[in-house]
């Protein structure tokens, strides 16, 4: 099958796009994160690749039914030009975080993907929610930031939700290699499976209004409050 010049560059430059976001060395802070996985470890619960691939996939299906209906409520709230859906996507993210360490996270990367994504395009919606963020209108926090991101530069709302799904993958797998006995091809393993779930993970979702977000892992919290008084940290979560 032969693909016109305009369709094949289109396409390639939506895929570079993907590729430049969900890269590990996207300077918005992830990897000082672990999402929870260094407390997993340290308490025994996280041992080795099988208790592993159950933490990612876990943390991958809770990516997609709380965060990723935000991607997707931000992406057409900035599509369509109405900032309201914006904020409130937002919100609807920050009440969700139960501990501090991931409201944290959340913010900070989501900072950081605004003032990177209104130096890369210039001025776009990302001015006006900075200058929300500073005000205190609004948290800022990283997935309503994708959905933003990706609505400005013209690709679709699939794009941004697989790049919060492959970002929550890395940030745990990222730490892994560090502090779990595990190899890059375990790694690999894992981050294949997460993939291929990705498109499932959407079409459930993706009909899902803010009022359905879900972020019920009473562990994960428990973990959170485990690692704020822990004596040793290599993460901030």
């Amino acid at each position: 099958m032969t693909l016109s010049s305009e369709g094949s560059g289109l396409s390639i430059n939506r895929a570079m796009r993907m590729m430049q976001f969900s890269d590990s060395m996207f300077p918005v802070g992830s990897f000082s994160f672990s999402n929870g996985l260094e407390s997993a470890v340290a308490q025994g619960i996280v041992t080795g690749g099988p208790s592993l691939r159950e933490f990612v996939l876990s943390a991958a299906h809770q990516g997609a039914t709380c965060d990723g209906i935000a991607v997707l409520a931000a992406h057409r709230g900035a599509t369509a030009g109405d900032f309201s859906a914006i904020l409130a996507a937002d919100h609807a993210v920050i009440e969700r975080k139960l501990n501090e360490e991931a409201r944290t996270m959340s913010t900070r990367m989501g900072k950081k993907l605004a003032e990177l994504g209104g130096r890369l395009a210039g001025e776009t919606l990302f001015n006006k929610w900075l200058a929300a963020i500073a005000s205190g209108e609004t948290p800022g926090t990283y997935p309503v930031g994708l959905g933003i991101a990706f609505a400005e530069m013209g690709s679709p709302e699939e794009d941004a939700f697989t790049v919060n799904q492959y970002g929550v993958a890395m940030t745990l797998l990222g730490a892994a290699l560090r502090i779990v006995r595990v190899d890059h091809l375990a790694t690999q393993e894992i981050l294949f499976e997460v993939n291929q779930s990705a498109g499932r993970e959407y079409a459930a979702v993706r009909d899902y209004g803010l009022d359905d977000m879900s972020n019920f892992a009473p562990m994960i919290d428990i973990l959170a409050a485990v690692h704020v008084k822990a004596h040793v940290r290599m993460f901030m979560n």
